[in-house]
């Protein structure tokens, strides 16, 4: 099991806590491209074309019964791994804690006190709101990047990791992403996502999770990011609030 970093921005921190978000979506380099169809002449072909997935050599555990790895492969239609392609840093079974954007009160600003430290909280998350004067007059907002680990208030375990093009989100996909849809329908009838709806004044909707997600991606990678339509790694996950591992360093 691996225990490493992933930032998450203050929204999608807030999907998290609510229990919305479950999935996340990572861009990926280094997808050979897919091999033509290949059947050994003493199998049967079980697939309609190559395909892509894990080489399943891991021991097997509780998080991760099918011994999935971080080798990743195109697959033959009739079952044959084809050479290893890429590794992937994520796999079933692994431990994600979150960093999120912060302000630390000024006790931390001046020595970086842990919680065993400070009789009080230590730092405010950016998700949260706006922080009370005592944190807002007496520091600074600061990038997730820089978030001590021992201040992570969330774990993600890794379930499932699939390779896919962006495009290939399916709409349940688009609702685990995060997205939160509006019961009554805005002025063009479309079910907007609210949070991000009243950000934009109220008057522009999308119809369909997938057309909300698209945006999103755009706003975080660029206007024409999600017509490229790379690679992604396409992580699902259960949620624990806490530093589940102890981690403080």
């Amino acid at each position: 099991m691996t225990a490493r970093a992933i930032i998450i921005a203050a929204p999608m921190v807030r999907a998290l806590i609510d229990g919305r978000k479950t999935q996340t979506r990572r861009l990926v380099g280094g997808v050979p491209d897919m091999p033509p169809a290949n059947c050994h002449p003493s199998h049967k072909a079980k697939h309609a074309a190559p395909y892509l997935d894990a080489y399943y050599g891991e021991p097997k555990t509780p998080s991760n019964p099918r011994g999935m790895g971080r080798n990743w492969h195109w697959w033959q239609v009739d079952d044959r791994p084809g050479p290893t392609a890429f590794r992937l840093p994520y796999a079933t079974g692994d431990r994600l804690y979150v960093l999120e954007a912060f302000q630390g009160h000024s006790a931390y600003e001046a020595h970086g006190y842990k919680p065993s430290d400070w009789g009080n909280k230590p730092i405010w998350y950016c998700a949260d709101g706006e922080p009370d004067p005592l944190y807002s007059a007496s520091s600074r907002k600061r990038p997730s990047i820089h978030m001590p680990r021992w201040a992570s208030r969330l774990t993600l375990t890794v379930t499932e990791v699939r390779v896919q093009r962006l495009q290939d989100i399916s709409e349940a996909d688009a609702v685990a992403e995060g997205c939160l849809m509006d019961p009554e329908p805005c002025d063009d009838g479309s079910h907007f996502p609210a949070e991000i709806a009243h950000e934009r004044g109220g008057d522009i909707g999308w119809d369909c999770a997938r057309d909300w997600f698209a945006d999103l991606w755009n706003t975080i990678y660029g206007p024409e990011a999600w017509d490229v339509n790379p690679w992604v790694v396409a992580i699902s996950f259960t949620v624990a609030h806490g530093n589940i591992d102890g981690l403080t360093s």
